[in-house]
């Protein structure tokens, strides 16, 4: 009788690495198939199993008795400082979306701050040692190099907000352009004829689908674009007051603010309280994600109810579709060959101070 030898290059038996590679998956992945997991397609098993065959694969005993008893693990991946991540409601709000996907799965969530280059470094390490089988990354700005990593190394990876209207990567987000739009043409039904906004970053691309929405809504009004009545900011509170302070300054005629997020919305608001300026008599206010913020707020905040909870389940679930068949592929619009690109439906919500 003759036995089969392990295929190496070195006399070596093969590892566990080497079949993943050979069957272009994760090594969580070929561990699945290993365990008769059934999260696994037939097509992915099935290409497993092939490498398995071809190579001479045997599984260590002790080895696979501890892969079975592994905990299956997803990243969420927050390229921001963690003052923002627990300032911003928005975060709270995905990572409950995200807990409710997961409930009934075999996976466990690991919540990774990337900010610093030295935390993108240490990431970056932490996933070259497969320990994840797969990742979601919200808040992206434009130059991250997190999602280029992540579609290189072939990890499974959805991202919350695309980075432009080429993103390569599945991608979930809300209408945002469509939000931005509806709350300037309330504005203008309102009777509001200076109208401003204050922008979040700009290199976010969410930031400036708001931004375009503003812009279309004042040209169906028949309106034009002022460009003095655009103020950048960061997303954040502080933010929120300097380009407030900055707009009173230059155009003290606004009647109406649109603040591309909740949180510089709170921020507006102050300033234009210490300024005299009442809420909406003299000063609409609109803000963006209705949250708590804007439910809680005196006057409480006409804003744009984005659907952040449903957006982290929907991630998570094709996050999920992924890892079970990697490289997973969805026609594109002009029938390019893509990811998904999931786009949820915003409402206006109108509240006292508009």
């Amino acid at each position: 009788m003759t036995t089969r030898q392990p295929r190496t290059w070195s006399g070596r038996r093969p590892t566990l690495e080497e079949v993943a590679a050979h069957a272009g998956v994760g090594r969580g992945t070929v561990s699945r198939v290993i365990n008769g997991s059934p999260r696994v397609s037939e097509r992915t098993r099935a290409a497993v199993e092939a490498a398995i065959a071809e190579l001479g694969y045997v599984p260590n005993n002790a080895a696979r008795a501890l892969a079975g008893n592994r905990t299956d693990a997803i990243a969420l991946v927050v390229p921001e400082p963690e003052r923002r991540f627990f300032a911003e409601p928005y975060f709270s709000d995905i990572v409950h979306g995200v807990g409710i996907a997961l409930a009934e799965t075999e996976f466990q969530l690991l919540l990774t701050f990337a900010g610093s280059d030295r935390e993108r470094q240490r990431l970056a390490q932490y996933l070259a040692a497969q320990r994840v089988d797969g990742v979601l990354l919200v808040s992206v700005h434009a130059d991250d190099p997190l999602p280029d990593l992540l579609e290189q190394s072939g990890m499974p990876a959805v991202i919350s907000g695309r980075r432009s209207a080429e993103e390569t990567l599945t991608s979930v987000d809300s209408d945002n352009f469509g939000g931005a739009r509806d709350a300037v043409a309330h504005l203008v039904a309102r009777g509001r004829r200076s109208i401003a906004t204050i922008t979040g970053r700009l290199d976010v691309y969410g930031a400036q689908r708001r931004l375009d929405g503003y812009r279309a809504a004042l040209v169906e009004a028949g309106r034009e674009v002022d460009e003095e009545l655009v103020c950048p900011a960061d997303f954040t509170e502080e933010g929120g007051r300097q380009a407030t302070a900055e707009l009173l300054e230059r155009r003290p005629d606004v009647d109406a603010v649109f603040a591309g997020s909740d949180v510089m919305a709170s921020g507006a608001r102050q300033v234009l309280r210490s300024a005299g300026r009442r809420i909406p008599q003299d000063v609409a206010l609109v803000g963006f994600d209705d949250s708590a913020i804007a439910r809680h707020m005196d006057p409480p905040m006409t804003s744009v109810r984005q659907p952040i909870e449903e957006m982290g389940r929907e991630m998570t679930r094709l996050l999920i579709e992924e890892i079970a068949a990697p490289g997973r592929r969805r026609a594109g619009a002009a029938g390019r060959r893509g990811r998904e690109q999931l786009v949820l439906p915003n409402a206006l919500v109108v509240r006292e101070s508009s």
